[in-house]
């Protein structure tokens, strides 16, 4: 049951947009915005095309990919994710991709948990939530930024254990894993066991 209400209506008006930057990536634009207190002022917004991230789970185990984060200089551990910088009619078929381009898996389901906002205080772009089970190994297809791209399965009880002491720091990796919690504690029957001992009770 929902104890909170989202309050309908805009409170913020856009009086003039403009392009600002562009490549083959992402769009930035820039607004001029008047606010409901009658303050104006200037908001950037990104503009990326949809994505996905994938929890690939298989017998307790949970794969991820580690690589180099220009941005924060630093390599990065976190789950398969990504877009293809294009509009997506199946987001399925994006994480089925991006699970085969970035691990090498190929997955005989796919279930979808839902759709989040990455970073909507400065950022426009959904990324659709997916979990991948019985997965099979094939070879991994990395595009030209994933030439430092490693896999590492691991342990679920490993990868929470990160996570706690902060080796993982990836917010997509991050709300992706609650959100595949708060559905297993919601008795969603589409998701597979959770540990080793839940297989050893099947």
């Amino acid at each position: 049951m929902n104890t909170v209400e989202i309050s309908p209506g805009r409170t913020i008006t856009t009086l003039a947009s403009r392009q600002v930057y562009r490549n083959h990536w992402m769009r930035v634009r820039e607004d001029l915005i008047l606010r409901s207190n009658g303050e104006k002022g200037v908001y950037g917004v990104v503009e990326k095309e949809d994505s996905a991230i994938i929890i690939p789970i298989h017998r307790g185990r949970i794969w991820l990919v580690e690589q180099f984060r220009y941005t924060i200089e630093e390599r990065a551990l976190e789950l398969p994710q990504g877009g293809w910088e294009m509009e997506i009619e199946d987001p399925e078929v994006l994480a089925r991709g991006e699970l085969k381009e970035e691990t090498g898996l190929e997955a005989s389901e796919m279930i979808f948990l839902g759709s989040m906002w990455v970073s909507y205080g400065f950022a426009k772009q959904r990324q659709h939530v997916f979990v991948a089970t019985g997965l099979v190994q094939a070879e991994p297809e990395p595009d030209a930024e994933e030439h430092d791209l490693t896999v590492h399965p691991i342990f679920i009880e490993e990868f929470e254990e990160m996570i706690r002491d902060g080796t993982i720091r990836d917010n997509s990796t991050l709300a992706a894993w609650a959100l595949y919690l708060t559905m297993r504690g919601a008795n969603y029957a589409a998701l597979p066991p959770y540990s080793l001992s839940d297989y050893r009770n099947i």
